[in-house]
């Protein structure tokens, strides 16, 4: 057949690919089959002289389609860009010679189904030209603290026009409240004065950021590029467009009346560090003391924090802001004795010496312990009881006053009530609702809910080890306490990180390309609607809230809120969702390419999916570590296994493949999807896939899933090597020899 037109296909014989197998008996099975437009062997395909050669190709050839059998796809990416052409990755090298025994039948057989699925999956595809839109390029700053201010003043000093809201009727959020500043500068033994005001009068003037106080934000419609923003400023609406969002509306106390049994609520002179600082700021703590001196004050730290019954988790900001405050009371009173309660003192980095200064104060005492009891001792001081120290089973103090070092809660968070809507873990523990339930700060009209979906305790959810600021709405940025416990330092340092992937945001769809983590991606799905059943599947799992819907349920894409994850794609049952390089149909074209070798050849054929993000990765590092697997496998990548189709695993076990196996991201609570929930999905719709076994008359161990981190490499070819073991116990698939 001459399905190959206008396709070259290149075939390298360097890093021991050569010496692995026969790569010339390989170009005349392809060019005899496909009948390709050019079919070339060299040595360094990688090469600059070979590259232009197949430059040469392609203009002298009129080549739309390049398919290039070398090493893997993760390698030389910018080098095999040949503009407005399809290019094919086949792995031999990772995949083939790397992992298999050399001149082996079996290796070569492996050569050539990869080559023959990258050729199948190079003629079922198309070039993905991008949608190029005109966007806006204003950056929205929604809160005017100090992270919101620092954000507005990066991007507005990268050129870009800023747009920033402020809810109260001044800029400088609780950072304006603060009496001094912990060392921000070496030797980080002396505390600073608090500039919040030069940040203020920096924001205030600069000319390409427009401040808007006292206004709330109404309503945001639309898509990065062209977020389309209502906000009321003093009951006047206002209505204006930007490319992308910063969230910053930062944090409040965690609730004090809660920690009765530290004695808030109940003793007078236990107070939070909040009300401390306030009053040092005012100057009036003499006043909380009825124009008495400090004799002695006890600081409690983590109150309510690292608590299962209150916040589980550290605020990271309380230790240091302790250490602070014991250093108000020894400039207030020399001679009051201090006396700081921790559970753990942790001051990371440069701050140890700050730690280490306050710690050689005289009259100042630092101890682990845990409180025992807080009690009034009728002269108007407080007993306080501290157990497990590092000095004594129990000791008792007394103080003039009682400071808890209460931590903090995003704005986001949002306690409700017992509804149907909170998630019951499988430990029976209830879950807080998201912040898309009612939080009500950026009023998004997208149909998965008003806000940023959150985590359980209120934090914006996205991936926390490989792009924290990223949350699950395309184009707009947590950052600052809102996004994760953090300190002022460190909220005017996440503003530079904010401010930098919105203005990633606003320029990759300025040219039809897609953000973290397939940057550069100009594909984008297509719906064909006409066969759309309203099943709103593809709209429910999204995990970034790309689609809408009409009021008959049918999906409305908005294009540039697409991750090109693919999870639509796997959740359609109707298959009317693909993109151009990606789509049911081109997949179902590489497995279809495969010859499945008959029953008493005694050769299983087994299929694999791949997550490109962790699991393809990690299998390229047990490959450069030469571990070997089973030559029965044919791997096939993608973009994530939420993307992968119920069709795949029954057109595969219908033309006789043994065995399916899914290798994706971790899922659960500490999950690891790049894409959030992709892999979640997978193992939920292993219940279709075991149905599908159950009409075919097949075992249900012919298909396994898997969840992995990339640094579990050494595990993926014992999971090969294992399955292929329970394969040949099953015997053939019955369906091999029809």
């Amino acid at each position: 057949m001459d399905a190959g037109k206008n396709i070259g296909v290149y075939i390298c014989s360097g890093c021991g690919i050569g010496s692995s197998v026969d790569c010339q008996k390989l170009a005349e099975q392809v060019q005899k089959e496909y009948k390709p437009s050019v079919c070339k062997v060299d040595n360094w395909v990688c090469s600059d002289g070979f590259v232009n050669q197949i430059r040469r190709d392609i203009n002298e050839n009129q080549l739309d389609k390049v398919v290039i059998a070398a090493c893997s796809p993760r390698f030389l990416t910018d080098l095999f860009n040949f503009g407005k052409i399809v290019v094919e990755r086949v792995n031999l090298r990772e995949q083939v010679a790397w992992t298999h025994s050399p001149n082996d039948e079996n290796t070569n057989e492996l050569a050539i189904d990869y080559i023959k699925m990258g050729v199948a999956k190079a003629i079922a595809s198309s070039y993905p030209e991008p949608i190029v839109l005109d966007v806006n390029s204003a950056v929205l700053v929604v809160g005017g603290g100090i992270t919101g201010m620092n954000s507005a003043l990066a991007c507005a000093n990268a050129g870009y026009k800023v747009i920033l809201v402020e809810k109260e009727s001044n800029l400088g959020g609780f950072y304006k409240n603060l009496y001094k500043l912990v060392p921000r500068k070496a030797p980080f033994l002396l505390l600073e004065h608090n500039d919040i005001d030069e940040t203020i009068a920096k924001t205030l003037s600069h000319p390409s950021i427009e401040v808007l106080t006292n206004t709330k934000i109404e309503k945001i419609s639309g898509q990065p590029g062209m977020f389309n923003v209502d906000a009321i400023r003093n009951g006047d609406r206002l209505q204006f467009q930007v490319g992308a969002i910063i969230q910053a509306t930062g944090w409040k106390p965690y609730d004090a009346n809660k920690l009765s049994h530290l004695g808030y609520g109940v003793l007078p002179n236990v107070i939070t560090n909040i009300e401390f600082e306030q009053l040092f700021k005012e100057g009036k703590i003499k006043e909380k003391l009825n124009g008495k001196s400090f004799e002695s004050v006890v600081f409690i730290q983590c109150a309510g924090s690292r608590d299962q019954n209150h916040l589980p988790y550290c605020s990271s900001y309380c230790c240091n802001a302790s250490l602070k405050h014991a250093l108000y009371v020894r400039e207030l009173n020399p001679d009051a004795k201090v006396y700081v309660v921790y559970k753990d003192m942790r001051t990371p980095a440069q701050y140890e010496k700050f730690y280490k200064r306050v710690q050689s104060e005289d009259n100042v005492f630092l101890t682990k312990g845990e409180i025992s009891s807080i009690t009034g001792n009728g002269n108007g001081r407080v007993s306080i009881e501290v157990s497990d120290t590092l000095i004594a089973p129990k000791i008792k103090l007394e103080a003039d006053l009682v400071v808890l070092a209460v931590g903090l809660v995003p704005t986001t968070f949002v306690e409700v009530v017992e509804t149907e809507e909170i998630t019951t873990t499988a430990d029976g523990k209830k879950v807080a609702a998201g912040a898309e339930l009612g939080a009500k700060i950026l009023n998004l009209t997208y149909r998965q809910g008003t806000d940023l979906p959150t985590l359980k305790y209120g934090f914006p959810d996205s991936h926390y080890i490989c792009f924290p600021y990223e949350t699950r709405r395309t184009g707009i940025y947590a950052a600052g306490t809102v996004r994760a416990p953090m300190d002022g330092i460190s909220c005017a340092n996440d503003a530079n990180g904010a401010a930098l992937k919105a203005i990633q945001a606003i320029e990759s769809v300025r040219v039809g390309k897609a953000v973290h983590p397939r940057s550069g991606d100009t594909s984008y799905p297509d719906f064909f609607l006409q066969r759309c059943t309203q099943c709103k599947r593809c709209t429910e799992e999204c995990p970034f809230g790309t689609l809408d819907e009409d009021d008959k349920g049918t999906p409305k894409p908005n294009p540039n809120r697409c991750r090109r994850c693919g999870i639509c794609m796997g959740a359609c049952p109707e298959r009317i969702i693909s993109f151009k390089n990606y789509s049911p149909q081109i997949v179902s074209s590489m497995i279809k390419a495969l010859e499945i070798p008959e029953s008493e050849e005694e050769k299983p054929r087994i299929l694999a999916f791949l997550c490109e993000n962790d699991a393809y990765p990690s299998l390229d590092i047990a490959a450069r570590k030469r571990i070997q697997y089973s030559p029965f496998i044919r791997i096939i990548p993608v973009r994530c296994l939420g993307s992968v189709n119920v069709i795949w695993i029954a057109d595969a076990l219908s033309m006789g493949f043994d065995g399916i196996i899914l290798i994706g991201c971790k899922y659960g609570e500490d999950y690891q999807c790049h894409f959030i929930r992709g892999s979640e999905l997978a193992n939920r719709r292993m219940e279709n896939v075991q149905e599908k076994l159950k009409q075919l008359v097949l075992e249900p161990e012919r298909v396994e899933l898997h969840a992995l981190s990339i640094d579990e490499y050494d595990k993926i070819p014992e999971i090969f090597n294992r399955f292929v073991e329970v394969i040949e116990e099953l015997g053939p698939n019955p369906y091999k020899d029809m």
